[in-house]
């Protein structure tokens, strides 16, 4: 039964999916990490569905070009409810600031906007839409995995990196979570993302997708321990939106080329 909670509160907690009514206890949020990535396979499953069907309407004129790079821009902040690009409004307002690491976080519990989370977010998704507007068949498989990707390192962060603070729904989360079956599951996602890009993406995509990976998470970690002085939930948002951004642009490049 605990394993049967803690999926319930990763799906009710990271996406707008239906599911039933738990109590939040320790004991039930322990494995919740464990699941999280699964709603990155659900999340990317939808926009490869979702890409398959509106990139052929496209190339044949019969939708404006412009509607399917809208729709799988949005697809993924409909399915999570927009709780990682909250975070990445934070942190965009935070960094921002150029203040102090207790006036950066701060900001990141203040709820009102700022001018740089406009900013950013307004340029994030101008980007986003111009790559899906170039981007063709072959960029989805890539990004349903990039998007398990995302999420695994995330939750990783959380529940193994130094916390910024001790309160918050990270720290929440930390405090309750079984590191060692989280670092178990996070293997078997990245061995499982790992064969799925050699097989399907091919070895040259693969390559450059988890070096992405690698190259964004490592920025992440060294960011939030030099501005902010560990990890919180908003910056495991952050990375999150960060890395399918910069995932979504180095498949389209490649797929352009």
């Amino acid at each position: 039964m605990k394993w049967i909670r803690s999926f319930a509160i990763a799906f009710s907690m990271y996406s707008r999916i239906p599911m039933p009514r738990v109590q939040w206890t320790k004991e039930s949020m322990q494995y919740a990490f464990c699941f999280f990535p699964l709603v990155g396979a659900v999340t990317g499953g939808l926009v490869w569905i979702a890409g398959a069907l509106l990139f052929p309407l496209r190339d044949a004129g019969r939708l404006p070009e412009v509607f399917p790079a809208v729709f799988l821009t949005i697809l993924p902040l409909i399915v999570t409810g927009g709780i990682h690009m909250d975070g990445f409004l934070d942190t965009t307002d935070a960094r921002h600031s150029y203040g102090e690491k207790e006036k950066k976080l701060a900001i990141l519990k203040d709820p009102h906007t700022g001018a740089f989370a406009v900013i950013g977010v307004s340029v994030y998704l101008l980007w986003s839409t111009a790559l899906w507007a170039l981007a063709d068949e072959g960029v989805l498989p890539g990004m349903a995995c990039a998007m398990v990707l995302s999420r695994t390192l995330s939750g990783l962060s959380v529940t193994a990196g130094k916390g910024a603070r001790k309160d918050g729904l990270a720290a929440a989360f930390r405090e309750a979570a079984r590191e060692k079956a989280v670092w178990i599951s996070a293997g078997i996602y990245l061995a499982a993302c790992l064969a799925f890009g050699g097989i399907v993406l091919g070895i040259l995509p693969c390559v450059l997708l988890f070096g992405t990976a690698g190259v964004v998470f490592a920025y992440y970690l060294w960011m939030a321990g030099r501005e902010f002085g560990g990890i919180t939930g908003d910056l495991a948002g952050y990375f999150l939106q960060v890395f399918e951004l910069a995932a979504l642009t180095v498949l389209t490049a490649w797929s352009f080329l």
